[in-house]
């Protein structure tokens, strides 16, 4: 019953937005009484915190076995950590939107503890960077710490546009995203003769 309350609260806060979601809906939905969310749940607040908790979780511990896989390059492992991402609006998506767009609403015990949890996931991202500077696959007069925020910006942002029934796969976007960051946009001239 406990992941069926989650379940569907996830449901409802990505529909309507958990400030205008009652416990009220959430029983509704699943024909049960409001004593069964209060035998799992304190309060719609704790909800909020575990479909937080649930997914950042979820996703480090993911992340962790991409950074663990020796068989791969930094510039693999970046690949890897942005198609993760990705991967997870087709399977995750409300989750995603979520944890970017409720936040504000959790109370101050509770933020600090997911933004901990975030910080570990940008931190682990910038560590493949610096991995990469040392074995020459990335540039070394790149900020390793604004080039994770960016691709976290890029990522996250994701989950309100991309479709992944459309023109794009989450593959081909990834590829897409890894290319800007290892290339960049700007066209580099052919010299003649060479």
């Amino acid at each position: 019953m406990k992941n069926q309350i989650l379940k569907k609260s996830i449901d409802l806060f990505d529909d309507k937005g958990f400030k205008e979601t009652t416990i009220q809906d959430i029983v509704d939905q699943l024909d049960v009484t409001k004593g069964t969310f209060y035998y799992y749940f304190n309060s719609k607040q704790e909800v909020l915190r575990d479909i937080h908790l649930e997914y950042i979780e979820g996703l480090l511990q993911e992340q962790e076995e991409i950074l663990q896989n020796q068989t791969l390059s930094n510039k693999e492992k970046l690949y890897e950590n942005i198609y993760l991402t990705l991967s997870k609006i087709d399977t995750q998506g409300k989750e995603a939107r979520i944890v970017h767009r409720e936040l504000r609403h959790l109370h101050e015990d509770h933020v600090k503890q997911i933004k901990l949890k975030r910080k570990e996931y940008r931190l682990n991202f910038e560590k493949i960077i610096d991995a990469g500077k040392k074995t020459k696959e990335f540039s070394n007069h790149i900020r390793t710490d604004i080039l994770a925020f960016g691709f976290l910006g890029m990522t996250n942002y994701s989950y309100y546009w991309f479709r992944t029934d459309g023109e794009l796969t989450d593959k081909e976007l990834a590829r897409f995203y890894t290319e800007i960051i290892l290339k960049g946009i700007e066209e580099v001239p052919v010299k003649e003769g060479i």
